[in-house]
């Protein structure tokens, strides 16, 4: 009996001294992978809309960067509505990231959204479109006033500075279309032989662009030239002009050199746009993510580059 104890003492100490010595590295078992999965730095990403090739370019320049630096973007489509982009926030504050990027539907309406994420102590970062409210970490986009200035100064040169124009404006609210605005009539209000006859909000939509296009035709074809916002509202505005045989006799830019716009541009459909690389945005503003989650300082504002493309 004895005997048998002392072999089942020995099986024992056995099989704890060979799992004491398992080959196993530290930290490679299930349990510690997860905990490592879960350091990962975890950064939210609210767009004001996908149905939006700017913007879908600028996620995709986010989702590439994050990739590749290893971190967990969670990305959320307010669909243009500030409504829903307050609750898709309030969601991303639920899901315990460690910094939020905002692309303002209504730059106004989402400052209570802001405030939210300071009361729950989450850095925010706004990209391409600012908030008027809350604590904002750094504000990443091109400048929007110069972009303006440059449609401007281009449609003025091809009129040689005398002209009646179309504006069609942004989402009503949104820092974009403020800005955008400003710049374009920082030239134009200058200049005593050039008036804008028509500005209307298209709500940065391609239908949209058309329908209100289509309508200030009805109304006067004594047009110069249409500066748009943003480049979907400048082709839907185009497609109005083609119904009327109108587009050769019309300087139109845009603002934003999507694909389709800089392939309008290309075949002479659309004079000029501008660019502002919505690819490098979204790359930078997960570059600047990670400096504020490492706990480094960043600039206030961080500028994206500007060109004209007219060819």
């Amino acid at each position: 009996m004895a005997k048998w104890l002392k072999i089942l003492i020995f099986v024992v100490a056995a099989i704890f001294i060979l799992g004491a010595c398992s080959t196993d590295a530290p930290g490679s078992g299930e349990e510690n992978s997860k905990d490592s999965n879960d350091d990962k730095v975890k950064i939210g990403l609210s767009i004001s809309t996908l149905n939006n090739p700017f913007f879908v370019t600028l996620r995709d320049g986010a989702e590439s960067a994050a990739d590749e630096a290893g971190y967990n973007l969670v990305v959320s489509d307010a669909q243009n509505d500030p409504s829903t982009q307050l609750s898709d926030i309030e969601d991303l504050l639920q899901q315990d990231i460690d910094v939020l990027l905002v692309n303002p539907v209504d730059s106004e309406a989402v400052a209570s959204a802001v405030e939210s994420a300071n009361q729950a102590e989450i850095p925010v970062i706004t990209v391409d479109r600012s908030s008027e409210g809350g604590e904002v970490v750094t504000h990443i986009a091109s400048d929007n006033v110069a972009g303006g200035e440059m449609a401007g100064e281009f449609i003025a040169d091809q009129l040689d500075k005398k002209g009646k124009i179309v504006e069609l404006e942004g989402i009503s609210g949104s820092s974009a279309a403020r800005e955008r605005g400003e710049g374009f009539h920082n030239i134009i209000d200058e200049l005593q032989d050039m008036e804008v006859i028509a500005k209307q909000t298209a709500d940065f939509d391609r239908t949209k662009g058309l329908s209100v296009m289509e309508n200030i035709i009805q109304g006067t074809k004594d047009i110069d030239a249409i500066f748009a916002h943003n480049d979907e509202m400048a082709l839907g505005a185009i497609e109005a002009l083609e119904s009327q045989n109108m587009l050769e006799d019309v300087i139109v830019v845009g603002f934003d050199a999507t694909e389709d716009a800089v392939v309008a541009v290309a075949e002479g459909r659309m004079d000029a746009t501008v660019a502002q690389l919505p690819k490098m945005i979204g790359e930078k503003a997960i570059d600047a993510a990670r400096k504020v989650a490492n706990g480094e300082k960043v600039e206030a504002f961080i500028p994206v580059e500007l060109e004209l493309v007219t060819e």
